[in-house]
């Protein structure tokens, strides 16, 4: 089921709903210029067989209103997005799982509406907190002295985007995912295609948005919110990851108070076939394991 939420004065967001009305709602929360068709098919299937499964179009993207260029926000404007999808729905709470940006967001929601959720699973994400990481060996290491983003991975963001038709969008995205999938499982360019050309129809253009990355990052810190959190939060692992690699999973551990770590073996900054049994199994067993 399909149905636009009005989250802001002028701001309109698509939702989707799967699986059974009756179940225990579980709302994907995609990263940053995805649209919610991010979440693949499968792993929305997998998740929808235990869960009332939401996914959504954050603003500037797919069947959402695109306004950044007349309304300018801010990151954390997409975090109280987050809460007007579930009132909007009429949930009181939900399981939430949110990825890179989306992971960001789910953390912000965490420290400030901790009633609103079940649970939270993180992935390919950092923390938003200032807490060091402590290493094995007891060792620390400043949050922000962590390993950044890998160099062909700010060499691909760096380029300008140049609109050449919908053929050569599909097949710079693809290349994209090329760099982001890691290199620990084999790459599927047609998969990823395929998903594109998937996203584009949902989405109804090719053109490409820029607004979450110009949108302004000010207040997003919680760390004491998260160092007293008491929601039950899984946080995935992903070795392959290319734009926040270990150790950035097991500090983000750190800094959740309550949280989990589990690893995806081969994953990288993508969910690709390979990656969604897997992935699905962890959240499933996440979400099975709170009571409601």
């Amino acid at each position: 089921m399909q149905q636009f939420i009005d989250a802001a004065p002028g701001i309109r967001l698509w939702t989707e709903q799967r699986g059974d009305a009756e179940a225990t709602p579980l709302l994907l929360v995609m990263g940053a210029q995805a649209a919610g068709v991010g979440w693949p098919e499968p792993l929305v299937d997998a998740l929808a067989a235990q869960h009332r499964v939401i996914r959504y179009d954050h603003r500037d993207t797919g069947r959402s209103t695109w306004s950044f260029e007349e309304r300018p926000y801010r990151i954390a404007d997409l975090a109280d997005d987050v809460i007007a999808v579930l009132d909007g729905l009429g949930l009181d709470r939900a399981h939430v799982v949110g990825m890179s940006l989306g992971g960001m967001l789910a953390q912000m929601v965490l420290a400030d509406h901790p009633d609103r959720l079940l649970s939270a699973t993180l992935i390919s994400t950092m923390a938003l907190s200032t807490t060091p990481y402590t290493r094995p060996d007891g060792s620390t290491v400043p949050a922000d002295a962590l390993p950044g983003i890998a160099p062909e991975v700010l060499e691909m963001w760096a380029r300008p985007v140049e609109d050449h038709g919908e053929a050569a969008e599909v097949e710079r995205r693809v290349e994209q995912w090329r760099v982001l999938a890691g290199d620990q499982l084999p790459f599927d360019a047609a998969y990823y295609r395929a998903f594109e050309h998937h996203v584009i129809a949902h989405t109804g253009h090719h053109r490409a948005g820029t607004a979450h990355g110009r949108a302004h990052h000010d207040g997003m810190l919680r760390t004491s919110q998260l160092a007293r959190n008491e929601v039950p939060t899984l946080v995935i692992s992903a070795p392959a990851e290319p734009v926040f690699p270990p150790p950035h999973p097991q500090h983000l551990t750190q800094c959740v108070h309550r949280a989990q770590l589990v690893e995806i073996p081969g994953m990288g900054h993508a969910l690709p076939p390979a990656v969604h049994s897997q992935l699905a199994r962890a959240i499933l067993a996440h979400t099975g394991a709170v009571g409601v």
